[in-house]
Order: C-alpha cells, then sequence, then structure tokens
C-alpha cells in the first residue's frame, strides 16, 4: 500500500502544540540556567529489518527521548499527549497500511522545556477479526447472518420476492449461491435472496474484502454492501450505505462503488465505477479499505474510487452486511423475457481491522 501521509490543519496542529507545551510553564519565561539542551529522540520500530524497513506490522514503536538537565519528558503523537520522567514511551499505531507521522518531544527541567520533532513511517498490518468461508455444505452459519423476506426490494420497485427457501440460498462446496429464479411465488414474477448480518454482526473501519463471480441476464442486479447499525432510529440514508460492489446485467462487466448519505443518493449518490472482464464467468475480489479519512474501493486490488471521510458523515459508526440479488427495479433496469435462471456466488467475505 502507498504511504498515506497525516494532513493535519495548520491552526489544528498549532492548537494541540500549544496545549502540548502549555501544559508546563512557558520555559522563556524563567531566565535560570537549568534549561535542559542537547535533546536527542531515537525510535525503535518494533520488528524493524531490511525485509520489513517500516516493521513487522504490530505498529509498535518504542521512543527514548534524552537531554541534559532533563527531568521530565512529553510526547506529543497524534493528538495524545504522553508524560514520562525517565523518557522511554511506548505507542502502538492502529492506522492500517504504510503511513507517516509526525512526532514532537519535548524535554523538560521545571518551567523550563526544550522540543524537537522526528518524522516516523510506520506499517500496521491487517488482523482477520471476522470472515465467512461458507464452507459447510446446507444452510447458512446462523450465527452470523438473517434472511430478509418481501418483495418490491424496499422502495426499488424490484420484481422478485427474497425467500429463505433453499432453493433460493444454500452453501454448496464452499461457496454461498443466490439463485435467482424466474417463478410466480406470492405475486412475484422472480425469487432470489436477501441475507444480512444485522444484530449479529457490525464493525467499524477496516479492510473487507469478497471473492464473488456475478449472475448472469439482463435486469439481475447483485450486491454486496452495508447499512448503519442506527437505520431503525434514523433512517435512510441518514445511516449511511457503502455500496462495495454493485452490477447489472445490462450493463456487462461494470462494477460499481457507491456512497449513499444526507444530500447524496440515489441519483446523487457519491461513487465510482470500473469496467473488467469475466464478471460473470470468473470469480473476482470486491473489496474497500475504510477509515475516518478516506473509503477506498477496489476490484481485484485494482484502486477505481477514493472517497473523502470526515466526521460530518455516518461513515464513521458500525455497519452491517447485506448481501442480495435483485430483478430489474430502479437500477436493474428491463429483464430480458427468456431469463429463467442465474446463480450469484460468493466464495468468502473477510474483515481485517
Amino acid at each position: 500500500m502507498k504511504t498515506i501521509v497525516k494532513k493535519v490543519f495548520f491552526f489544528y496542529k498549532l492548537s494541540l502544540f500549544i496545549i502540548f507545551i502549555s501544559c508546563s510553564s512557558d520555559g522563556a519565561s524563567n531566565p535560570l540556567n537549568n534549561t535542559p539542551y542537547n535533546i536527542d529522540i531515537n525510535t525503535q520500530i518494533i520488528g524493524q529489518s531490511t525485509t520489513y524497513p517500516n516493521g513487522d506490522g504490530t505498529g509498535i514503536v518504542n521512543f527514548t527521548i534524552s537531554a541534559t538537565n532533563a527531568t521530565s519528558y512529553k510526547i506529543l503523537v497524534g493528538s495524545e499527549i504522553i508524560n514520562s520522567s525517565t523518557g522511554f514511551f511506548s505507542f502502538t499505531f492502529n492506522d492500517l497500511g504504510t503511513n507517516s507521522y509526525s512526532i514532537i518531544a519535548s524535554a523538560y527541567n521545571g518551567d523550563n522545556f526544550i522540543s524537537t520533532n522526528k518524522t516516523i513511517v510506520v506499517y500496521v498490518a491487517p488482523t482477520l477479526v471476522w470472515f465467512d468461508e461458507f464452507n459447510n455444505n446446507g444452510v447458512l452459519d446462523a450465527t452470523k447472518w438473517n434472511y430478509e423476506t418481501g418483495a418490491g426490494g424496499w422502495g426499488n420497485n424490484e420484481l422478485q420476492y427474497y425467500t429463505a427457501r433453499s432453493e433460493n440460498v444454500t452453501v454448496q462446496d464452499g461457496v454461498l449461491k443466490i439463485n435467482i429464479i424466474k417463478e410466480l411465488y406470492n405475486g412475484s414474477n422472480y425469487t432470489s435472496a436477501r441475507i444480512v448480518t444485522k444484530d449479529k454482526y457490525s464493525f467499524k473501519y477496516g479492510k473487507v474484502e469478497m471473492r464473488a463471480k456475478l449472475p448472469s441476464g439482463a435486469g439481475t442486479w447483485p450486491a454486496l454492501w452495508m447499512l448503519g447499525n442506527n437505520i431503525s432510529s434514523v433512517s435512510w440514508p441518514a445511516c449511511g450505505e457503502i455500496d462495495i460492489m454493485e452490477h447489472v446485467g445490462n450493463q456487462l462487466n461494470k462494477i460499481y462503488g457507491t456512497l449513499h448519505h444526507p444530500g447524496h443518493f440515489g441519483g446523487t449518490a457519491d461513487g465510482g465505477n470500473t469496467t473488467i472482464s469475466n464478471a460473470t464467468t470468473e470469480f473476482h475480489i470486491y473489496s474497500i479499505d475504510w477509515t475516518s479519512s478516506y473509503i477506498k474501493f477496489y476490484v481485484d486490488n485494482q484502486l477505481f474510487y477514493t472517497f473523502t471521510n470526515n466526521s460530518s458523515l455516518p461513515f464513521n459508526q458500525n455497519f452491517f452486511f447485506i448481501f442480495n440479488c435483485a430483478m430489474g427495479g430502479n437500477f436493474g433496469g428491463t429483464v430480458d423475457p427468456n431469463f429463467t435462471l442465474a446463480t450469484f456466488e460468493v466464495d468468502y467475505v473477510r474483515v481485517y481491522q
């Protein structure tokens, strides 16, 4: 992953620095000759080697601050101030990937101090925290998934009826299979399935990776996506929606990554798309990197869209998964009159943090 340099607004960083140094009195106001000098900052990135110049992925860095005449020390890491009487600090960075950080260290003797700064680059490896490999033949893992059933697609004018029948959703040979069938069922002309992790698993931030093969046929609309956990209290789009992968059979091989939120939803949503080969005949990896600063969309590890996240948006809370395949509707479009059956296959879903 490319190095991501943390950018902080000038006044924000200035205010943090003022707070940092004002935790003790201004050294300039004390003319005594005991002001620290010869300050030095050494860093030990755990696991650093020629092969891993930015560490072993744990994100642990040990800092040793020294200065002549110093009796105590402080270090500013991001927005966090750490105090020490010895000058030794250990800090664990959590942002995934390889990132640069500006460190400010100060040595104190009473009200007097001296400061220095250093930039370090730290690698944090993702840890697998949740997954479903769909390795058990038969029904879904009930500890991870619920079924949502019904017609109409919750306002999208879709043509299918979502069921919990094994004809529409099953696990076979290590793969989740959602079958879209042309049949008359409870007043609808098609059946399919929609499964969710709501009330069973949700998370905030991380890397999400899914390997899937998409159904073929004009009118099919498979999606791998997420909704904010607070949808029951604030409704949509205030809860936020992250569409990791959407594809419509009427636009073969065109993959969409989209975000819906207040002021940007439906036809005005934020997103991008990319065109791949063999979306309906081969498995591909669909993934996102999600942080408080950005959400990046990938197909087969190739970045195709970056969204800038911030604290005013709903993408800073827990989200749950939804896997489904619709027919027709506002986005799926016209269904091929000769369509009879198609299958949406998911090999796995994995969450790293």
